[in-house]
């Protein structure tokens, strides 16, 4: 494979990094987080005027027409800058299902609009117990004269308090754990009937469980085929992940060189601590494991993209639960390694900490990837043995 970047996925870097260096940092999450949206309405703004958020849709709808390595750069600037923006909120999750299945009316209206930055947009998918069961879908979508009719509970949808635009899935036939029978919905935040409780989650971001009472929703509102959503939900998730596993590739490498510059400055018996051996070696296993979750991840992020499912979900499963246990290796190192300090709200240190454990527990854990992807693997060899 090849893992070189072309001069535009370069120059996106080196854009991205100059955001992060204006932008970011531990004061300016502080202040967006307290703040009324929880994020910087116009550090968002800023990255939709530099394209970040049409990246990856086509330029016929006001796009730019990227790819998944493309998304895999701007996950990894999100998770070294720390950025509470809802990039993927807006444009992997939900974005990515109006790209999949959307029609060219709902693609010509919702697109350029997530592009341009006037309209946020949330996926609301799992609901209570469903743990990382993609299928349980309880909620329930019944035909009227004039449209559908939704009742059910959406739980810990992320970016649904700022959304303009939900995309709810929700049953039209089968039973709550069917394979089949799950369709998806636009519905307008305001709608009524709409009930939200908005909170703020373990690593400052913001979340927001669901209630849907009877609402009313036109025709036109129902996103893809009738029933048929379940394929499409696997691969935005899918997508999902593997930025996940981007982002997390940008915080282990922001921890190390945080704590670099802690063991170079912070003096004990009279010289840095970065002159002790036995510290060198940890912040080696740290960059050895940082190294690892990286290439990873590309390799994920490559296959992410694959027209076969089953070879891009086993992919991007296998990579996100060894990201998530390189991962571990080096926050635990980095918050050991700045003594007490290292769990403080003083120091950013703690933050990205947090950050990586909710990552580990998004869309599906280390052990749940890693059954997964063990089961992807039996799936394939039988099936190879059939050829």
């Amino acid at each position: 494979m090849d893992f070189c970047l072309t001069e535009e996925q370069v120059a996106l870097q080196d854009m991205l990094r100059r955001f992060i260096a204006e932008h970011a940092g531990l004061q300016q999450r502080r202040l967006d987080s307290a703040s009324q949206d929880g994020f910087s309405r116009e550090g968002w703004q800023q990255l939709c005027d530099l394209g970040v958020s049409g990246l990856p849709f086509p330029e016929d709808y006001g796009g730019i027409g990227g790819g998944a390595v493309d998304v895999m750069l701007v996950m990894e600037s999100v998770g070294r800058g720390l950025l509470l923006q809802p990039f993927l909120a807006t444009v992997v999750l939900a974005g990515g299902l109006v790209r999949q299945v959307g029609a060219d009316v709902h693609k010509n209206v919702l697109l350029p609009a997530i592009a341009t930055g006037s309209m946020l947009m949330a996926l609301a998918h799992y609901e209570p117990g469903s743990r990382y069961a993609m299928n349980q879908v309880a909620t329930a979508a019944v035909r009227t004269a004039t449209g559908w009719r939704l009742t059910g509970t959406k739980s810990v949808v992320l970016g649904a308090a700022t959304a303009d635009m939900l995309i709810v899935s929700a049953r039209t036939s089968g039973a709550p754990t069917d394979a089949n029978g799950i369709s998806l919905f636009l519905v307008d935040r305001t709608a009524k009937g709409v009930g939200m409780r908005a909170f703020r989650t373990h690593d400052e971001a913001r979340a927001a469980d669901i209630h849907l009472d009877d609402v009313e929703i036109p025709a036109d509102a129902l996103l893809g085929p009738l029933g048929e959503a379940t394929p499409a939900l696997e691969r935005v998730l899918t997508q999902a992940n593997a930025a996940l596993c981007a982002e997390a590739v940008g915080i282990n490498f922001a921890l190390i060189e945080a704590t670099v510059e802690y063991l170079k400055t912070r003096r004990q018996f009279g010289v840095p601590l970065a002159s002790f051996q036995a510290l060198r070696h940890r912040v080696a296993d740290m960059y050895c494991a940082a190294e690892q979750a990286r290439s990873i991840t590309y390799w994920a992020t490559l296959k992410s993209g694959d027209s076969a499912p089953l070879e891009s979900h086993r992919a991007v499963s296998g990579a996100k639960a060894l990201v998530m246990r390189c991962s571990r290796l080096v926050g635990q190192e980095a918050v050991q390694l700045h003594g007490g300090m290292g769990v403080t709200e003083e120091l950013i240190i703690g933050h990205y900490f947090k950050r990586l454990t909710m990552i580990g527990a998004s869309f599906g854990d280390g052990d749940y990837h890693l059954a997964r992807f063990g089961d992807a693997m039996v799936v394939g060899n039988r099936d190879s043995a059939l050829l």
